[in-house]
């Protein structure tokens, strides 16, 4: 665990996270069982040029035309920063294959528990007693996640695992115009954990340009969880972690030189 200026900075009011890579183990296939899903659904009913006449190799092919137009989506709003939507990204995958992928993901959901078909996704499990750490230091708590999912796919799993009560607040860019790094995603994480000063919140990720770039444009502290699964960028975090639990002791020297110069 490393910290720039661990003794700069004013008080400190709330901690907002990441989801993905940060409180929950890096995902990076995150929508593939979906669109197995909905292969599997669809795969007798769509044909390609030259599709090959088994059927599992048939869905296989399917699937993979569906994640295709996944990255395209995914490509295409990280560059512009404006949040995409898992219903947008559906409506363009049944462009793409010409049929309606929302309408078989429904039929084939209809009948499995969703923890079945996303079992890639779990917390960290250090996550609640971080957590719960935190928030005995009487700081707020936030979630920040860049996400098309709508937020009901990851309350589940927070409440599943005992965190949701442990956020105060959550905010996922598939509700908002804009994704991180955008400054006006950062303002509505701050504006839902009840934080006017930038400068009075830290934010926690994987990514240096969304989370930590994005962060301190916005006016926050930021800490870099390491994730070496993300692509690398020029900046210099507030703060740096391998583990999770690294951050609580990094929050409280930060509360304890506050506490000093206040006593000075």
């Amino acid at each position: 665990m490393t910290a720039r200026g661990a003794g700069e900075g004013g008080a400190l009011d709330a901690v907002i996270f990441d989801w993905g890579g940060t409180l929950a183990e890096y995902a990076a296939v995150e929508l593939l069982d979906m669109w197995q899903l909905a292969a599997h659904h669809l795969a007798p009913h769509v044909e390609f040029a030259g599709a090959p006449g088994d059927l599992a190799a048939h869905e296989a092919r399917v699937a993979a035309r569906l994640a295709a137009v996944e990255a395209a989506f995914w490509e295409r709003t990280v560059a512009d920063q404006r949040a995409g939507t898992l219903a947008e990204l559906l409506a363009e995958a049944s462009a793409a294959l010409g049929a309606d992928v929302a309408e078989a993901l429904l039929e084939e959901t209809a009948v499995r528990y969703l923890d079945a078909w996303t079992p890639h996704i779990r917390h960290d499990a250090e996550a609640a007693e971080v957590l719960r750490a935190l928030r005995g230091y009487g700081l707020r708590i936030g979630l920040l996640s860049n996400t098309h999912w709508p937020r009901a796919f990851h309350e589940r799993f927070l409440e599943r695992d005992g965190l949701a009560a442990l956020i105060d607040a959550r905010v996922y860019s598939s509700e908002l115009s804009y994704m991180k790094p955008h400054a006006s995603a950062f303002a509505a994480a701050l504006a839902a954990v009840g934080v006017r000063e930038p400068g009075r919140a830290v934010f926690v990720g994987d990514r240096a340009f969304d989370d930590v770039h994005g962060a301190q444009q916005a006016g926050l502290r930021a800490v870099l969880r390491h994730n070496p699964a993300v692509p690398g960028y020029d900046v210099t975090p507030d703060g740096r972690i391998e583990r999770l639990s690294e951050l609580v002791p990094l929050v409280e020297g930060w509360l304890r030189a506050t506490a000093q110069r206040g006593r000075g």
